[in-house]
């Protein structure tokens, strides 16, 4: 593809590719990818167009962020090699010079030496575009990560990589609460999400024993499990008691477990909290409100902040990846890119060439809701005050008025981010906002995400992603049915839903029927190419198998709550309602007892008084 604009012959009409390659089979009718001219080696690896006003980016990568008694080797190009652009000519690659005796630990140490490692070598075979050299160099500027705790690569874990020289990936939230689920069924969970396509899963448990239920869901991943692992130093104490040691411990205990990489929220600071206070909904990241209260409590600076370095080293000892966390992310559109988000992210990037100096790889955490007209912004900016470090996004959700449809509005804000720059996305569920996700949600949220990344890698030019569209396209076109069924992300589904109204393998569509098909008729006209390759001939028509248990079970569901399933829910809170006007429901939920419950209803909630901490006179309302 010419980097020049090219003409149709017939049409006054200019397409306006920029040099992206196709990302499909070859010989076909499209343009191609509308975006930026492949940069491997470049702050712009895959990447879209910048909208005028847009941050640009950074100038830095990891390569100027190296331990202080660390050099770089001499060569020619050096001041080219060391900014992390590097030729195709992989003899040309700048390596560091380490100490004597050094040992690399980390992926990001090996990769600065110019070693290439096993974990580095498997990330290619499973992105046929990029070399291993190739890894090796986006690595050592920071730009991708590969999550691979030393001890969970002695178990199952298959190595993969984050970054946007890579395809886009998915992450699965999963977690045992204080009122539903368990290790068994959490363990469950983690491979029906790897079934629909989870890159990556974060064990975000906060009841039952949590210790059980990490170390089986790493023993049974194949991909890296994330943590908060805040979550675990306050069980069992009082949130202000949390101190130096027992983070130092918990951290230690589950970088051992082999935990791949852990969500670190100290990017909020004390001076940041002043820029909460006029928001719609707070804070609505579990770590960051946690750290905010902790602050205010103690009326000091962030712990996790002020404990970094040490954090860090601790970190390199396993090569345990950062993800460092967005406490102060939007809960809603209208606290989205405001003055705590962005305060935060201007210390994300501060953090990120602490941790690249010590040697660990990282990644952002990026916000949760923001209106569509804003999505390219954020993407951009952290691209910018993070130096390219690969960006970890929930959703985001566009919309805030659909619960129970947060998979449809986040998928659709998902799919821009991803185009925009962000490497992973967090998936969401049907169940977001409304209680923690069952086996069905998990599946949901997996499918809109892989829908959201697939899309944004197409859109994106990575050589081969469309060839798998292309491939249906042309089984379609043959109404090679099977074949479709086959190529299908969720065959059983798609199979399902065409055998419902037609279950013979005919030369047209259930949709249409014979005399209206426009594929069949397309496929009739001896000019056209439509439905003629050799490949994907159908043969002669024939009647499908019976559905599956599985299909029909997919077909009885379809989505829709049926009057006994609605009966079954009334019947769970019959008789628990007290009829009296100071009554209320004896147990809100399966996992936890009438007694509890009450108490719990029953506690009243009990304000921190911040006025001091933010210099607000005690008189004075906080508006």
């Amino acid at each position: 593809m010419s980097d020049t604009n090219t003409m149709n012959p017939t049409s006054k009409f200019s397409v306006p590719t920029l040099g992206a390659g196709n990302p499909g089979s070859p010989g076909v009718t499209t343009p191609g990818s509308f975006a930026n001219k492949p940069d491997i080696g470049g702050p712009l690896a895959f990447s879209s167009p910048d909208t005028p006003g847009m941050p640009k980016p950074s100038d830095k990568t990891a390569w100027d962020f190296l331990p202080d008694d660390w050099s770089i080797e001499t060569a020619s190009d050096h001041a080219t090699g060391c900014k992390g652009h590097n030729k195709q000519d992989v003899s040309e690659f700048i390596r560091c010079v380490a100490p004597a005796g050094f040992t690399p630990v980390t992926q990001l140490e090996s990769a600065r030496l110019g070693v290439i490692t096993p974990e580095m070598t498997r990330v290619a075979e499973r992105e046929p575009h990029l070399t291993a050299e190739q890894v090796r160099d986006e690595v050592a500027a920071g730009r991708m990560v590969i999550p691979a705790n030393i001890t969970h690569l002695k178990y199952n874990l298959d190595p993969m990589a984050i970054g946007r020289a890579s395809k886009t990936k998915v992450n699965a939230n999963m977690g045992a609460s204080p009122v539903s689920s368990g290790t068994e069924e959490e363990v469950e969970k983690l491979k029906w999400a790897e079934q629909w396509g989870a890159d990556t899963v974060m064990d975000l448990s906060t009841g039952g024993d949590l210790d059980e239920c990490r170390e089986a869901i790493i023993r049974n991943s194949t991909v890296p499990i994330g943590t908060v692992p805040i979550y675990s130093m306050i069980i069992g104490r009082k949130l202000e008691d949390l101190d130096e040691a027992a983070i130092l411990e918990t951290l230690e205990h589950q970088a051992r477990q082999g935990v791949d990489y852990f969500t670190i929220h100290a990017g909020v600071r004390k001076g940041h909290l002043k820029f909460v206070k006029k928001r719609l909904i707070g804070m609505v990241s579990r770590g960051g409100s946690l750290l905010a209260k902790w602050m205010l409590i103690k009326n000091r600076e962030n712990i996790m902040y002020d404990m970094w370095d040490d954090i860090c080293r601790l970190m390199r000892e396993h090569d345990v990846t950062f993800s460092i966390g967005d406490g102060m992310r939007p809960g809603g559109l209208a606290d989205a890119t405001d003055d705590a988000q962005l305060a935060e992210l201007e210390t994300l990037g501060e953090l990120t060439e602490r941790a690249w100096k010590l040697g660990v790889q990282v990644m952002i955490e990026g916000p949760g809701h923001v209106p569509f007209d804003q999505i390219e912004y954020n993407a951009k900016l952290q691209r910018t005050l993070c130096h390219g470090a690969p960006f970890y996004v929930l959703g985001p959700l566009v919309t805030d008025v659909f619960p129970g449809y947060d998979h449809i509005t986040s998928c659709i804000g998902a799919t821009s981010i991803a185009y925009h720059g962000a490497s992973m996305l967090c998936y969401v569920t049907p169940k977001e906002h409304l209680g923690l996700p069952k086996k069905g949600d998990v599946k949901e949220g997996c499918i809109a995400y892989k829908i959201a990344a697939h899309a944004a890698d197409v859109a994106l030019g990575i050589p081969g992603t469309r060839t798998w569209d292309d491939e249906l396209t042309k089984a379609r076109a043959a109404l090679n049915w099977e074949k479709h069924f086959d190529l299908a992300f969720d065959t059983d589904t798609a199979r399902a839903y065409h055998d419902e109204d037609l279950d013979v393998d005919t030369d047209f569509c259930a949709m249409c029927g014979h005399d209206w098909c426009s594929v069949r008729i397309s496929k009739e006209i001896v000019e056209f190419a439509s439905g003629d390759d050799e490949a994907f001939q159908r043969g002669k028509p024939v009647k499908s198998a019976a559905l599956t248990e599985e299909q029909q079970k997919i077909l009885e569901q379809r989505g829709y709550l049926n009057p006994d399933e609605i009966h079954k829910l009334a019947s769970k809170v019959k008789g628990k309602v007290d009829s009296t006007d100071e009554g209320k429901a004896a147990c809100h939920s399966d996992f936890v007892d009438d007694e509890a419950a009450k108490q719990m209803q029953g506690e009243q909630l009990v304000q921190v008084d911040v006025r001091p901490a933010l210099g607000i006179g005690k008189d004075d309302r906080m508006v």
